[in-house]
This record gives C-alpha cells, sequence and structure tokens, in this order.
C-alpha cells in the first residue's frame, strides 16, 4: 500500500534502526512518567505486551522505509493484544491512545534528529512526519479493532453464562450451584427475585418512542412459546422506569418475590394469573395483590368439590336469584358478619333488599353459618365462582354445581322469590 514511507530513501531505514533499541527504551520509561495508567512496574503479561509492542511498532517503521510490505499478521496480533489488554484491565481506550500519541511524538523528535544529520530536505522531514503520524494511526487501528473483539468475545461469554443461570434458576439448583453459575454470570445473587410472565402476543403499543431496553441485570427468556423475565432485588428493579417502560404493553404479570432458589415458582404463579385474566392488561398486574385468586388458582379441582358441596343450597334456584343470593353471601362474609346496612353499602343496594336476601340466605344455609370452617370453606368457594369478583374482569369459571339431588325434574320449578 502506497503512503507516505515512498517518499523517504530507502537506505534512510538503516539509520533509524539503529535507534531502534534506545528509543524503544526512551518512549517506554516518558509513557509511565506522563500516563498515570502506565506507571507500575512493567511486569507479567501487562509489561511483556507494553514492551513488544513499543519495539514491533518502531520495527515495522523502518521496514516500511525500507519499502518492505505492509503489516501482517504478527504485527497486527500484537497491537489487537494491546487493545485486549486494556478491556482486561478494565479501562478505556483514552489511556492507550494517550500513549499511542505521545510516543509519535518521541518517535518524531528522535527521528526528525537523524534526518537533519542525514542532510534530508525540508519536504523530507514533512513526509517523515507524515509518516510517523500515518504508522501510528494504523497501529492505533488496530487496537481499537483488538478491543472490540475482546469485548464481543466478552459479551458472548458473560450471555451464555447468564443464559446458563437462568436455567439454573428456573430449575431450582443447589445454592453451590447457584452461586457458582452467579460469579461467572457477574449477577450478584440476591435475597429475592420475581419472575415476570409475559403475553406471546403482547397488547397493541400506542404511538411512541420504541420500548425502553431492560436493565442489565435483567435475565431475559423472550424466544420461548412463554416469554418471561427474571428481576433480581425486584423491589428495586420495580421501581426503575426504565423497566416499567419496557413492561408497559407486554401483557405483564409480575410474580412474587421469592429467594433465588424458588424463582420457579414465582414464575408458575405469574403464569397461573395471567392465565386467569380475559386479556393480555396494558399496565403490569403485580400478583402482591392478587394472593387470594393465586390460592384459588393453585387447586382449581380441590375448589370445585368445596363448592360442590358447601354451595349446593343455591343449586336449585334460577341463575340470576343464584348470583344475587352468592354476591349478598359474600358480601355478609367479607364484612365480617355485617349488618344488613353494611352489607347493601358493600353492594349498592337498599338495606331492606340487603334484609331480605340475607334473610333468605339464612334460610337456606342455616345452622352451617355457624361453624367458621365452613364459613372459610364458602367464602373460598364463593370468591371461585363469583362473576364480579370484586369489581374485576369476570374469571372463566363454571357456574354453580348441582348435586344430582338438587337437579331439576319435569314439572317442578324452583322458587321465584329471592
Amino acid at each position: 500500500m502506497a503512503g507516505p514511507w515512498e517518499g523517504l530513501p530507502r537506505d534512510f531505514s538503516a539509520e533509524l534502526r539503529a535507534e531502534q533499541q534506545s528509543l524503544a527504551t526512551e518512549i517506554i520509561r516518558e509513557i509511565r512518567a506522563a500516563v498515570p495508567e502506565f506507571s507500575r512496574p512493567l511486569s507479567g503479561q501487562f509489561g511483556a505486551g507494553i514492551q513488544q509492542g513499543v519495539e514491533t511498532a518502531l520495527a515495522e517503521f523502518t521496514d516500511r522505509v525500507a519499502g518492505l510490505p505492509a503489516p501482517g499478521p504478527r504485527q497486527l496480533r500484537v497491537y489487537r493484544s494491546l487493545g485486549r489488554g486494556e478491556l482486561s484491565e478494565g479501562r478505556s481506550l483514552d489511556a492507550l491512545q494517550a500513549a499511542f500519541r505521545l510516543g509519535a511524538r518521541i518517535a518524531w523528535r528522535r527521528y526528525a534528529r537523524v534526518a537533519r544529520r542525514r542532510g534530508l530536505a525540508a519536504e523530507q522531514l514533512v513526509t517523515l512526519a507524515e509518516a510517523v503520524f500515518a504508522h501510528i494511526d494504523e497501529v492505533a487501528a488496530a487496537s481499537v479493532q483488538g478491543y472490540v473483539d475482546a469485548r464481543t468475545d466478552l459479551a458472548g461469554a458473560l450471555g451464555r453464562a447468564r443464559h446458563r443461570l437462568h436455567d439454573l434458576l428456573l430449575a431450582g439448583a443447589d445454592p453451590a450451584e447457584l452461586a457458582a453459575a452467579a460469579r461467572l454470570a457477574d449477577w450478584p445473587l440476591p435475597a429475592q427475585v420475581a419472575a415476570v410472565s409475559l403475553d406471546p402476543r403482547p397488547a397493541a403499543r400506542p404511538p411512541g418512542p420504541p420500548p425502553a431496553r431492560l436493565p442489565e441485570q435483567v435475565l431475559a427468556g423472550l424466544d420461548v412459546p412463554q416469554p418471561h423475565l427474571l428481576l433480581p432485588d425486584p423491589a428495586v428493579l420495580l421501581a426503575d422506569p426504565r423497566l416499567a417502560a419496557a413492561l408497559h404493553g407486554r401483557g405483564a404479570v409480575i410474580g412474587p418475590a421469592v429467594p433465588p432458589a424458588l424463582a420457579a415458582q414465582s414464575l408458575r404463579w405469574a403464569r397461573l394469573v395471567r392465565a386467569s385474566l380475559p386479556e393480555a392488561p396494558q399496565r403490569p398486574v403485580d400478583c402482591r395483590e392478587r394472593y387470594a385468586d393465586l390460592l384459588l388458582l393453585t387447586d382449581p379441582a380441590l375448589v370445585r368439590l368445596i363448592a360442590e358441596r358447601r354451595l349446593a343450597p343455591l343449586a336449585p334456584l334460577t341463575p340470576k336469584q343464584r348470583d344475587r343470593l352468592a354476591a349478598t353471601l359474600l358480601a355478609w362474609l367479607q364484612t365480617g358478619r355485617g349488618t344488613a346496612p353494611e352489607v347493601a353499602a358493600r353492594l349498592g343496594i337498599h338495606p331492606q333488599t340487603a334484609r331480605q336476601r340475607l334473610h333468605r340466605v339464612h334460610h337456606l344455609f342455616g345452622a352451617a353459618l355457624a361453624s367458621p370452617d365452613t364459613r372459610l370453606e364458602l367464602e373460598i368457594a364463593l370468591r371461585a365462582t363469583s362473576p364480579a369478583r370484586e369489581g374485576r374482569a369476570p374469571r372463566s369459571a363454571q357456574p354453580l354445581p348441582v348435586p344430582p339431588e338438587h337437579r331439576s325434574h319435569p314439572g317442578r320449578q324452583p322458587p321465584s322469590h329471592d
């Protein structure tokens, strides 16, 4: 590749090569004095890398003046390793770039003295300066590529480690295995995690900017039939506006905060609540507000059995009568066996209407209402089957069961009063 080197005498390279060893020593000494990041003793891999980088750059420059080809794979590996070394030291490229600039100035001053002794013309001194700084630009570009490559490799390795950690959390791995995987993933193992279940078909987002990126510490499983997230320290992350923006319109249901070993349970509970919703919510739903629902959803067959047993007195009524008396009984239980005015206030009806319905409820259920266990089972059954669900959207609950002894027969009509 043609460059400013072409304008210099080929035999000038021998005079430059004679300066190479002492010039390398001077450059390294000045870099250590002027760039704080390189002021430590040049020992081990760090020192060897700096020494080799300076000596290779000087040797290559003299080769270019001699008319030899552009840097080959060996030189490029040296320069790229300098960039990789900066990433491994946890630094940006600022210090290395400062060292390059300083080294180029020192080399130019030395080479200019040699050129004046040789008697090079002023135009050739200008060419020499261009050659020095063109060469350092090539060295710097190679080191930047090494830095970028190292960062890409690190991101890939970190991504694989976090994917494995995600899988171990959902598999309920033992604490020692989790702790080791978390260290490899650079993911401080938190006291609590919370899973977030996402709808595979997100609710339509309103017009506006694209969704925000998730915070770095969130573990995500998005390319699966049931996408989800795992949030470390959920109390902190759920207050992060970036997470709130990313979850908006994703049909998100946030599971309970649990120890890491129970992450799979948090996700299971979040999915149960999400499956019970009539449509994907725009705003995230927090399972902490749905613990009673979760209790009912975890064993629907058992809840069904309780309903069949405890709600049998309502079975012979018409659907409209059943709904009214079931709502009245639930309101009475949830107000702590409240008075007719308290029940009326909860249902938004007239106290006299509430009184009449309560009278009917007590007539149907009788002495069973005196038992605390029966009242608990009644509330479970009513919450599971109530179409009102305390103002929430109705769940896909079945109608109240009708035991065989209460099923209608031809010519037999249920009572018409409440």
